[in-house]
């Protein structure tokens, strides 16, 4: 087969985009992705205990945007699954992201009605304040709120995440998870929210599933690059690793998962159970609480953070955006070769799933075919 598009990468971002050429321009596609799956880091299977368990990690889909659910609602049913987690702090499971639940979960009730009161008078009620800013208030009481709720939920956690303080990161990634000011207890507060019936690996495999598109699995861009000739290529993986590192390695945040068959019904009260303070892990996750799996067994996802593991996200300080400008300049100049760069880890941007799919249904709409 010829192809006039090689696409690099399987991860929501490379195969929205070789969906989407293929359906709708009728083009020949070839993908090729490194890991010996489709669907990145949303790749899951099912375990001995006949459990869908994520191998990178929890993976809960959530967006406000309907054009995204719809779409990817074409290769999928969805479990409803509404996703509430909890927090391992002062020797109590407790309701996370902090909210006013969190606020009588944790503070003695001589102090509650007064520190509520002046929550929703500051920052109004079904608000969300990130932590950072909420830092900056002057008002005594709010202050000392303030200071509890970033050592106890923040400080440590990201410390252990990242290696950096919340202030050593962009402000938008420490936004993503802020103090809530009602008694709504979700994690997310999208309108769509679910987990993909059979897994997110069967939707991938779905939507790769056309004549037009050849996938290669297991084989590196690197080694056959030369051997093909292409209109365009998109390319979707490191950008620093596609530049041979010349200017520097681009800095993520990497996880390290033990994977463990409990011979038990539960393990844990929710599905995800954060540790921001106690032991070495980040948190545990009990992943037939997705699916409400019904097995005798349980399987959990122990997370520890240093340099073993997967790249999970990228580590927005000045060092790297520095160095990641760089890269762009020389991606932007392969534009004129029709060489694309798009998604997570060649954007170095901190996408959510619905985002990357946003972001290359964009793309797909503003390219041409010819």
């Amino acid at each position: 087969m010829d192809f006039e598009y090689l696409i690099v990468g399987a991860g929501f971002s490379g195969a929205v985009l070789a969906e989407r050429i293929a359906s709708q321009s009728n083009k020949k596609i070839m993908v090729i992705e490194k890991r010996d799956h489709v669907g990145g880091n949303c790749y899951d299977k099912k375990d001995k205990n006949d459990i869908l368990v994520h191998k990178y990690g929890p993976h809960i889909f959530h967006t406000d945007c309907k054009e995204v659910w719809d779409y990817l609602s074409r290769f999928t049913e969805w479990i409803p699954y509404q996703h509430k987690v909890l927090g391992f702090i002062d020797g109590r499971k407790v309701t996370l992201p902090f909210n006013l639940n969190t606020l009588h979960e944790l503070i003695p009730e001589r102090l509650v009605e007064r520190l509520e009161r002046k929550l929703i008078n500051n920052f109004g009620f079904n608000n969300k304040i990130p932590i950072l800013e909420f830092k900056k208030i002057k008002d005594e009481d709010l202050k000392f709120l303030a200071d509890f709720i970033y050592e106890k939920i923040f400080l440590h956690y990201t410390e252990k995440q990242w290696g950096l303080k919340p202030e050593e990161i962009e402000s938008s990634v420490t936004a993503r998870v802020p103090v809530v000011i009602s008694y709504d207890d979700r994690y997310f507060h999208d309108r769509y929210q679910g987990i993909p019936k059979l897994g997110y690996t069967k939707l991938f495999e779905k939507m790769l599933q056309n004549p037009n598109i050849e996938l290669l699995l297991g084989k590196d861009f690197k080694n056959i690059r030369r051997k093909l000739k292409v209109k365009k290529i998109f390319y979707t993986g490191a950008i620093d690793s596609f530049f041979n590192y010349q200017y520097g390695k681009l800095a993520y945040r990497c996880v390290d998962i033990d994977f463990q068959s409990k011979p038990i019904e539960n393990y844990q009260p929710a599905a995800v159970v954060n540790y921001p303070n106690d032991y070495d892990y980040t948190r545990i996750t009990e992943f037939k609480k997705f699916t409400s799996n019904k097995s005798q067994n349980t399987t959990i996802g122990v997370e520890y953070p240093g340099n073993k593991g997967f790249m999970a996200w990228p580590v927005l300080n000045e060092k790297n955006k520095k160095i990641f400008r760089e890269y762009w300049k020389e991606a932007e100049k392969l534009k004129s070769e029709n060489i694309y760069f798009i998604g997570r880890l060649a954007e170095y941007k901190y996408y959510d799933m619905d985002d990357a799919i946003a972001n290359a249904l964009k793309i797909f709409k503003c390219a041409e075919y010819d």
